[in-house]
């Protein structure tokens, strides 16, 4: 027997998200079914929600609620200093870790020449915008460990030597292959600290 129509959809919407399989968005689907109506509503308004206040930060292109962000306005924060990742989910985890006190960046994806997604894919340009603009002594390209991550931080690398900035990469405490939101606060911290110059 085939699934109903609304079903259907909803399982061909939800396996859309990222990890997110077949069979894991038909259970998702049919939890939502059984929830109570009061429930599905709060889950509806919260995605409107986030969808209708998150913004883009102007100068890191962090999620935010606020334009700029907490961490650009934050006044304590080294400025001449910027952390440049692939998602807000990295700069929560890079966040996390108390060593680092400077400004991030957020890329928004990472080359990849067999996805077809090049540098005018992802933020590069607005990163060297803002390089060129702020003073800024140097970047730590922390990009994930993988095909993709090292691609796009040699790629930056060449790219910010040239303004004559230092650019760093974050030590490999992190494992080859893996994400930087996934990794714990103390491998975070150990990377940034064995960051080698590029």
């Amino acid at each position: 027997m085939n699934r109903p129509r609304p079903v259907e959809k909803m399982v061909g919407i939800i396996k859309k998200l990222p990890g997110v399989g077949h069979k894991m968005a038909e259970r998702l689907s049919y939890h939502i079914l059984k929830m109570p109506q009061v429930e599905v509503d709060r889950l509806i308004d919260s995605i409107q929600n986030a969808r209708r206040t998150m913004k883009c930060c102007s100068i890191c292109c962090n999620l935010s609620e606020h334009d700029p962000c907490p961490i650009c306005s934050d006044v304590t924060r080294e400025k001449n200093i910027v952390c440049v990742v692939e998602t807000p989910q990295d700069l929560i985890a890079v966040s996390k870790v108390e060593d680092y006190k400077g400004l991030y960046f957020v890329l928004g994806g990472a080359l990849s020449p067999l996805d077809a997604v090049g540098p005018d894919d992802i933020r590069i340009d607005k990163l060297i915008k803002r390089l060129k603009r702020d003073s800024i002594n140097e970047v730590i390209i922390a990009t994930d460990a993988d095909s993709k991550g090292e691609i796009t931080a040699v790629y930056l690398a060449d790219i910010i030597k040239i303004l004559g900035i230092k650019v760093t990469r974050l030590g490999y405490g992190l494992p080859v292959g893996g994400d930087i939101e996934y990794a714990d606060e103390i491998t975070i911290s150990r990377a940034i600290a064995g960051r080698k110059e590029m």
